[in-house]
């Protein structure tokens, strides 16, 4: 981080009706009005608004204004967000970031990224989880679970450096794991979901090894508040649906997580069905899908496109069809907004046949992931191996996104930062 200035003083200038500039007293910042220091401070990157907390203590209290956290994140979730980088290569895991500019991205296949570095983020809790998986990202916020043994599992905020424990579940000896992090707006609290598939520890090794379906199925959640650490783990019961457990993308729209269920029939369409679960009543639902024949017939992972459910459909020979649900839970209201024919970026990392597990659990064997679209229209799309690509949709144009200090290989998050913390 750059060292920031010590009781630095603003100084003010003004224009008169004579276009000459008349030049004031250098005025603490504190002193201007309070609508002005929002108004100049809201538009700070969220890096920034951290160093400026690290100025003096008056600038400090001005940090933790209540206004200024939500008016910021506001501003943030209207611009190109954050990209979050979670790399395990080539030895331990780390976190690093990046943030896009109002324009756009700016990063080029060169390596130029017009003085966007990627920069490391510091991870207190290293020592007791040194590798992790990022369960989500909401309102600011990480969920990341221990990618070897589940628990234990942290919120943390990568800018503030705020992190928290939860406390342990109930876990099977034999079980796979499926996670969700998100937020309610209506009752203001995060959860977290954990939905555990399971084998009865009676059953023989040798049908174990045969037989990779989990029969059993339990599902846990945690509400997360200013007493989480005295809370424990709610069982929820069964979860009704066989979700894909290789695809870990859960966005959270309209106060609900969301996964796509295994090849099946579930409410009479075949295909992969979409499964929500709402955060305030603690239900699974069926959300209605494209009436499309392709979505029954392709695979498809989901994403947020302006803060709307949507699906990715791979339509096959590297085509992707983008449609986005404009009403929530309305069949009517999908629409096809974007069509991508394939490509691939021009360069490939070359230990991409090395099975780590950052880039193909992810990806759930897929080729590329849609991340979101950029405030210029842009598609940003994340391929296998750890490459970034922005598709031009007026233009039909490709073009290789590159920042220096880039990993190598990496799973990218899309992400908001935030001052607030779970109790703000």
């Amino acid at each position: 981080m750059i060292e920031p200035p010590r009781n630095k003083k603003l100084k003010l200038s003004v224009e008169d009706g004579d276009d000459h500039k008349v030049h004031g007293e250098c005025l603490p910042l504190e002193d201007l009005p309070r609508d002005v220091i929002l108004a100049i401070l809201i538009r700070l990157p969220i890096s920034s608004l951290i160093q400026f907390r690290l100025v003096c203590k008056s600038w400090k209290l001005l940090s933790i204004d209540p206004d200024l956290s939500r008016l910021h994140h506001s501003a943030l979730a209207n611009d190109d967000p954050t990209l979050l980088f979670h790399c395990d290569y080539p030895i331990r895991n780390h976190l690093s970031f990046v943030e896009l500019s109002s324009s756009g991205c700016d990063g080029d296949g060169d390596g130029d990224g017009d003085g966007k570095i990627v920069r490391k983020i510091y991870t207190p809790f290293s020592g007791s989880m040194p590798e992790f998986n990022v369960v989500g990202s909401c309102n600011g916020l990480l969920c990341l679970s221990d990618s070897l043994y589940v628990e234990p599992v942290f919120l943390f905020n990568p800018f503030s450096m705020d992190y928290l424990e939860l406390p342990k579940s109930k876990q099977f000896q034999e079980q796979e794991v499926l996670f969700g992090f998100g937020f309610h707006p209506v009752t203001n609290e995060y959860k977290v979901v954990k939905i555990v598939y399971y084998r009865n520890w009676q059953v023989r090794r040798r049908i174990i090894r045969n037989n990779r379906n989990y029969p059993k199925s339990e599902v846990q959640i945690l509400t997360i508040s200013k007493q989480t650490n005295k809370s424990s783990w709610r069982c929820l019961g069964k979860v009704p649906y066989h979700l894909d457990r290789q695809a870990t993308e859960a966005p959270v729209v309209n106060g609900r997580i969301h996964w796509v269920s295994r090849p099946g029939r579930i409410a009479g369409v075949p295909g992969r069905a979409i499964i929500s679960f709402d955060l305030k009543d603690e239900q699974f639902k069926v959300v209605a899908k494209p009436g499309h024949a392709i979505v029954n017939r392709g695979n498809y992972h989901l994403a947020v496109i302006k803060g709307c459910l949507a699906a990715v459909i791979s339509c096959g020979y590297g085509k992707l069809e983008i449609w986005v649900m404009k009403e929530y839970d309305s069949k009517e209201s999908w629409m096809k907004e974007f069509v991508i024919h394939g490509a691939f970026p021009a360069k490939m990392p070359s230990h991409e046949q090395h099975h780590y597990g950052i880039w193909r659990w992810p990806l759930g064997g897929r080729m590329v992931r849609v991340l979101c679209v950029l405030k210029n229209g842009d598609i940003l799309l994340e391929y296998r191996g750890g490459s970034l690509v922005k598709y031009d949709p007026k233009w039909k144009e490709f073009k290789d996104v590159v920042f220096p200090r880039m990993p190598k290989l990496f799973q990218t998050i899309v992400h908001v930062g935030t001052l607030n913390w779970v109790h703000t």
